[in-house]
């Protein structure tokens, strides 16, 4: 994956997404102690893991026939774990050779499966429905852009970013990396230019206001087709 190339303007260059996600875990940049597997406030503070697994086990317990559920970015597992009972196959992704070794050792169901892939890049696992939480908005808009593009093959997509409370300029340039828009009073909104995903229902399932005000964490389920 490291050898992948894409071109932006006419110019060629590695994707620099998987060396700095490792980064992130090797140094501990989101915290986690002497844990070197760990992601985060956002994988484990209770205001917002909570809503989040309610709201999606609701939903994915709604369908008569479980869905098989790809999650883009599964992290160090602590929010999947508790979702991997309601579908009928949970295949997790994350760019982290290292994390996703752990993973496998830690967490073990008939009905799990992990796979290290740059969804940026490499082929998609095929499921009915694809969570993707709090990874695009680490990602520059190209790959983003790659990313979007990708989505169309999933009936269902449950999209969580972290976005300025209030009205805000979607989809500002960043470089890939533990830092998102909001620094830039920014987030990501993928029906806008230059994503433009096309969907045929948008339908908000939890925001979660930060009590610290850092904005707001929304999760946003769209019906593809």
């Amino acid at each position: 994956m490291d050898k992948k190339e894409h071109g932006i303007k006419g110019i060629k260059k590695p994707w620099p997404t998987k060396k700095a996600m490792a980064q992130v875990y090797e140094l501990n940049l989101w915290g986690g102690g002497k844990s070197n597997f760990y992601s985060g406030a956002g994988s484990h503070h209770p205001e917002i893991v909570n809503p989040y697994i309610e709201v999606l086990t609701s939903f994915l317990t709604s369908f008569k026939n479980p869905l098989v559920v790809c999650d883009l970015g599964c992290g160090d597992f602590n929010v999947g774990k508790e979702l991997v009972r309601h579908t009928k196959k949970y295949v997790a992704v994350d760019i982290v050779p290292g994390l996703i070794a752990h993973n496998k050792e830690k967490y073990q169901e008939k009905n799990l499966e992990f796979h290290c892939l740059d969804i940026a890049v490499d082929d998609l696992p095929t499921g009915d429905c694809a969570l993707v939480r709090q990874v695009l908005q680490h990602l520059s808009n190209a790959e983003v852009q790659r990313i979007v593009g990708k989505l169309t093959k999933f009936k269902y997509v449950v999209l969580t970013e972290h976005v300025p409370a209030g009205d805000f300029i979607p989809n500002k340039e960043i470089i890939s990396g533990q830092g998102i828009r909001l620094k830039k009073q920014s987030g990501l909104n993928v029906l806008a230019p230059p994503f433009n995903f096309k969907v045929k229902e948008e339908k908000q399932l939890v925001a979660v206001n930060l009590s610290d005000g850092e904005g707001v964490i929304a999760t946003t389920l769209y019906t593809v087709f």
